[in-house]
């Protein structure tokens, strides 16, 4: 029995690294053919990359030889090179995919669930909490500044719709502070590749450790009535797409609330 169960543990542990091994592949696979794409139609993409590849151990190498380190510093800058090169690569096409999807309908909603967690940052989202008939939109994100609204959409139909949710988070929140940001090229308007960067900069009002009792208290509120995120697509649509559908079922949603 005891031999069956050591067969059955090995067995088991061969197919997680089986299926490992697969994933790794897969991966692999997937980023080149990312980077094949990206290397078409982005000229500049393989000399930065081979500047930070080749430049980087260059600088260190000589570095070193001022004090007869430049064996030991050679690793250390190839090792920096290759992280430089992927950074430069992982940057410029997500550089490109925000230009593709900026105008598009749910361009920020897609920009809000694909937020990036760093060192001491995270984020707990929430798209489409309220929509109009037009298809503006407002997603709500949770973080170590508190609440923000993000608005996609016409500014005039935005504004209101953001106050109301501010007026329920004060409700469910009181005290909790609440910014409004509006994705976009126009005049006080944040266009959507530097979405990140506009809410890294906020004041950082909580710890990280508070941000998730803060999104229980606030997500209980979503429970309550409020489906608005069904009538929005979940990432940017293409260009040319038809909203007909969608607007009938908003307006159909807005007119049902509106008899209650």
């Amino acid at each position: 029995m005891a031999d069956a169960n050591k067969q059955a543990e090995k067995a088991a542990k061969k197919q997680v690294k089986a299926a490992k091994r697969a994933q790794r592949k897969q991966t692999r696979s997937q980023m080149w053919q990312v980077f094949n794409m990206q290397r078409k139609q982005d000229k500049a993409l393989i000399p930065l990359m081979l500047l930070a590849v080749l430049g980087i151990p260059l600088i260190l190498f000589l570095i070193g030889m001022l004090w007869g380190g430049e064996w030991w510093m050679l690793p250390i800058g190839i090792a920096a090179g290759v992280v430089a090169a992927m950074f430069i690569f992982t940057r410029r096409v997500e550089r490109d995919v925000y230009k593709r999807a900026e105008g598009q309908q749910g361009a920020a909603g897609w920009a809000v669930e694909n937020l990036r967690s760093g060192v001491g940052m995270t984020w707990r989202t929430k798209t489409a909490v309220a929509v109009t008939t037009h298809m503006d939109a407002v997603h709500r994100v949770i973080g170590l500044s508190g609440v923000v609204l993000v608005g996609e959409g016409s500014s005039h139909r935005l504004k209101p719709l953001m106050a109301q949710q501010k007026k329920r988070l004060n409700r469910v929140a009181p005290g909790v502070p609440v910014y409004e940001i509006i994705t976009g090229n126009e005049e006080g308007q944040v266009p959507l590749a530097r979405l990140q960067r506009e809410l890294v900069k906020l004041p950082r009002n909580y710890k990280k450790n508070e941000v998730a009792s803060l999104a229980a208290r606030i997500e209980a509120m979503d429970n309550v009535g409020n489906n608005a995120g069904a009538a929005l697509p979940k990432g940017p649509m293409p260009k040319g797409a038809s909203m007909s559908g969608m607007n009938r079922r908003a307006r159909r949603q807005a007119e049902r609330k509106g008899e209650q």
